[in-house]
C-alpha cells in the first residue's frame, strides 16, 4: 500500500503542470463522443488521429525549439514544403516510395539544421531568423508547386490515411523515440541548453550543436506533418501549412512548454494538439462560426498560461 501511494505521489508530481490540459482534453473528448457516436470504433479512431496528427507533429517540432529557448515562425512553411514534396517526389524517384519519403523527411531536417546554423553563426534572435526564413521557405514551396496539385500514390494513402489508425501508431513511435533521445547526452544537452545555456556550456555541453540538432528534429517533424496532410488530401498545396505556425505554438503552450526554455513535456504538447483538434470539431459540429472559434482558441491560451501562474502565486 505504501509503495502504491508513493507511485501515485510521484506520478502526480511529474504531471503537475499538465493535469489541467489532460482534464480539459478528456472533457472535450466526452463531448466529441456524444456528438459523434462510435468514437471508440477503429475507423473513428483512425479519422480522429488523422485530423490530429499533422498538428501534433508540428507542435512537437515547435516544442523542441521552445525547449531550447527559441521559437520557430517558419514551421508552417516547412509543413507546406513537406506537403508539396510528398505530392511531387514520392513514387517518382528511382528509390521508390520509401526513397521519396526519406527525401521529404531529409529535406525537413536539412532546412531545420540550416536555420539552426544561421542562428548560431550570426548570433541573431531565433524569432528574427525564423520570421525571415518563413518567407524564404514559402517561396520555395511555391516554386516547387505554384498551385495545388500533384499526386500521392493511392496505395500509400490507403495504408496510412485509411480506416486503420496508422497516424496514432506513428505518434506512439515518435513519443518512444523522444523518450529514448532524452536519455542520451544529446537529449540532455537540448533541455539543459534551454534551461541554463551558460551553465550548460560551463558543464562542457555543446550548446550550439544541441540547438542545431533541435532545429533539425523540428524540421523533420514539420515535414512529416506535411507528408500526412498530403496523404489525407492525395495532393499537395504550397500554402496549406500557414495555420500550423500559430497553432503549433498554441498546442505547445497548452502543453505547459515554457517560452523561456528548458521546461515542458511532449505528452502535454500532444494533449494540447488533441484539445485544439477536438475543440474545433465540436464547435464546427454545433454550427459555431469560425470567428468564435478563433476567440475560443485565444481564451484557451490565456487560461492555459494564466492558471498555472496564479496557482504558483
Amino acid at each position: 500500500m505504501h509503495a502504491s501511494r508513493l507511485y501515485w505521489s510521484i506520478f502526480w508530481q511529474r504531471n503537475a503542470g499538465v493535469q489541467g490540459i489532460f482534464a480539459a482534453t478528456l472533457l472535450f473528448l466526452v463531448a466529441y463522443g456524444i456528438l459523434f457516436p462510435g468514437l471508440l470504433r477503429v475507423d473513428s479512431v483512425a479519422k480522429l488521429s488523422q485530423s490530429w496528427f499533422p498538428l501534433a507533429a508540428a507542435a512537437m517540432g515547435q516544442a523542441v525549439i521552445m525547449l531550447v529557448g527559441g521559437i520557430d515562425l517558419a514551421i508552417g512553411a516547412v509543413v507546406s514544403i513537406g506537403c508539396v514534396l510528398s505530392a511531387t517526389v514520392i513514387g517518382r524517384t528511382p528509390a521508390g516510395m520509401a526513397g521519396g519519403i526519406v527525401l521529404v523527411l531529409a529535406s525537413g531536417a536539412a532546412i531545420g539544421a540550416l536555420t539552426g546554423r544561421l542562428i548560431t553563426a550570426l548570433q541573431l534572435p531565433p524569432i528574427i531568423v525564423t520570421l525571415a526564413t518563413s518567407f524564404v521557405w514559402t517561396g520555395v514551396a511555391l516554386l516547387i508547386m505554384p498551385t495545388p496539385g500533384g499526386e500521392v500514390p493511392a496505395v500509400l494513402c490507403d495504408a496510412l490515411a485509411g480506416d486503420v489508425p496508422a497516424a496514432l501508431a506513428v505518434a506512439l513511435v515518435l513519443m518512444l523515440a523522444w523518450k529514448l533521445w532524452m536519455l542520451t547526452p544529446q537529449g540532455l544537452a537540448l533541455v539543459a541548453s534551454g534551461d541554463n545555456p551558460l551553465g550548460a556550456f560551463r558543464s562542457g555541453l555543446n550548446v550550439r550543436r544541441a540547438l542545431v540538432a533541435g532545429y533539425a528534429v523540428s524540421g523533420t517533424l514539420a515535414a512529416l506533418a506535411g507528408f500526412f496532410i498530403a496523404l489525407q488530401t492525395g495532393s499537395g498545396d504550397p500554402t496549406i501549412g500557414a495555420p500550423y505556425t500559430l497553432n503549433s505554438i498554441t498546442a505547445a503552450v497548452l502543453g505547459a512548454v515554457a517560452f523561456t526554455g528548458g521546461q515542458g513535456t511532449m505528452r502535454g504538447t500532444l494533449a494540447g494538439a488533441l484539445l485544439l483538434t477536438v475543440m474545433i470539431s465540436v464547435m464546427f459540429f454545433l454550427g459555431i462560426s469560425a470567428f468564435y472559434q478563433y476567440i475560443a482558441q485565444g481564451l484557451v491560451i490565456i487560461a492555459a498560461v494564466a492558471i498555472p501562474l496564479l496557482r504558483r502565486r
